[in-house]
């Protein structure tokens, strides 16, 4: 039976500058009020990184009526409603808010845009929690579409200032291809200046279409609760690769490789590179010989920090809001 010789790793992977800034956030907190932290939702979509942070003092909730009164809370990077921001407020938490600020953008944009009269369609997946921190912006007027037959059913009350958002974390081409009947539908939809798809998204995404037609099978690393680790490996599958998603080397089967020569590996952006390390070395043991990064991009994004996380009382360090 051949094994695998080589694994190719694609550029970029793992971490975002969002999730960084998300861990960093829960990290400080409880460096500097202790244990317990209270965060609404997981921080971000990854098993190892929530079990992390449990170990270290974290208490995940979905319920703000589960957190103690006076409690320090942490909203979770992929952003809540106003609902929640204002039942938050209401109860007293010492609130700090770790939504990826390109999350953010989009709220920002929804609230400008709703205040001149705009209804909007929004390209996402019902359910996301992230689409339901976009949704809860406003008490009406947004309108979800997750594939083009659901944009052929959207019935907004007036076409005359309509705007489409989108879910940070999908599908480059799926979402363009739903753009694509949104406006041919709505021709004089108004579309964001820059598309609200992430960077990193999009980064990683792009490497593994470099990435898939060189090798036989993709390994994506990531939770299944992952809507960019998830699209990662659907691409994989849809440009022709055998692709698998795993939250951790465990998952991996030896069959899989069985007349694989060469087997790709990424990671999503919530997916630490201790996992990517362990899939290396789980493939090595099944008898690859060499590791390659392939090039890409190289991300030097990096988001500040909210006020009041300093560990002491100095100037803000780098990456730190004054």
């Amino acid at each position: 039976m051949n094994h695998p010789q080589e694994v190719l790793l694609a550029e970029p992977r793992g971490f975002c500058a969002g999730v960084d800034r998300a861990i960093e956030i829960v990290e400080r907190a409880l460096a500097k009020f202790g244990a317990p932290i209270y965060v609404r939702h997981e921080i971000v979509h990854n098993t190892y990184v929530v079990n992390d942070l449990k170990a270290k003092g974290a208490i995940f909730i979905e319920e703000l009526s589960d957190v103690p009164p006076g409690a320090t809370l942490i909203f979770s990077a992929h952003g809540v409603s106003k609902a929640v921001q204002e039942e938050a407020r209401a109860r007293g938490f010492h609130i700090f808010d770790a939504t990826c600020p390109l999350v953010s953008k989009v709220h920002v944009e929804v609230a400008k845009l709703a205040q001149e009269g705009y209804e909007f369609i929004m390209i996402g997946h019902k359910g996301h929690p992230e689409v339901e921190g976009t949704l809860g912006q406003l008490d009406g007027g947004i309108h979800l579409v997750e594939d083009v037959q659901d944009v052929a059913r959207v019935a907004p009350a007036q076409q005359e200032k309509l705007a489409v958002v989108t879910q940070t974390t999908l599908s480059v081409d799926d979402a363009a291809e739903i753009m694509a009947a949104v406006r041919a539908r709505f021709p004089r939809v108004r579309e964001p200046k820059q598309q609200d798809i992430c960077y990193a998204t999009q980064n990683r995404q792009d490497a593994v279409k470099l990435m898939s037609g060189q090798v036989d099978l993709v390994i994506v690393v990531g939770s299944p609760t992952s809507s960019n680790s998830n699209r990662l490996r659907e691409l994989a599958e849809r440009l022709g690769t055998t692709a698998y998603m795993v939250d951790s080397a465990d998952e991996l089967r030896a069959e899989w490789f069985a007349g694989i020569s060469r087997v790709g590996l990424t990671a999503g952006a919530s997916a630490p590179e201790v996992l990517v390390g362990e899939v290396i070395e789980r493939v090595k043991a099944l008898g690859a010989v060499s590791v390659r990064t392939l090039s890409g991009i190289a991300e030097t994004t990096k988001f500040p920090l909210p006020k009041g996380l300093r560990l002491d009382g100095s100037a803000p360090a780098a990456g730190e809001e004054a």
